[in-house]
């Protein structure tokens, strides 16, 4: 099966017993290294998004066979993909007994314990900027900025409307143009 297959195809043989595990391996094939960098800006440490990732893989595995089609295949993956980063993001908080603070400034300390890391990069300031966002504004700037989606697929993603979405994303810009101007 081909990786550049149409969803539609892919998912018509999932539901296949026949072609169920082909299909599946062609969809995380498809999918996986977009997946991966989503998870990776969020939780940072490849270990982890490795980890998240697994867990989206699982959990599309076990839910596919449901999927309704009511949005596109990608649409519903990142959904899970963001909804798994915030559930490991949580159970740092409380494996740490900490506030969700003191786990973004762990985020920040693993972004400047990186071995190429320079403060005086643009790269690394904005890396820094993005980490000192509110989670919802993280989330949003991310998926707008890095992954470039339209304010409607993140909208059926967030469960949030577009306005609000664009709101947030303003802001999220306004505070990393702060940051990076004031460090």
């Amino acid at each position: 099966m081909s990786v550049t297959m149409q969803d539609s195809e892919l998912l018509m043989q999932f539901r296949d017993p026949a072609t169920k595990e082909k299909a599946y391996t062609a969809i995380i094939r498809k999918y996986q290294e977009r997946l991966y960098w989503h998870i990776r800006r969020m939780v940072i440490e490849h270990e982890d998004a490795n980890d998240v990732l697994q867990n989206v893989f699982i959990r599309v595995w076990n839910g596919l066979e449901n999927f309704r089609e009511d949005s596109q295949l990608y649409t519903w993956l990142y959904r899970i993909a963001t909804n798994e980063c915030l559930t490991y993001l949580e159970q740092q908080k409380k494996r740490s007994s900490v506030s969700l603070s003191d786990v973004e400034s762990g985020l920040e300390n693993k972004i400047k314990a990186d071995k190429h890391f320079d403060p005086n990069k643009l790269e690394w300031k904005l890396q820094l900027a993005i980490q000192q966002l509110p989670e919802k504004q993280r989330i949003v700037f991310t998926l707008r900025y890095y992954d470039e989606m339209p304010y409607e697929e993140m909208s059926q993603v967030l469960e949030t409307s577009e306005g609000a979405l664009k709101a947030s994303y303003h802001h999220a810009v306004k505070k990393i143009e702060d940051y990076i101007l004031n460090h």
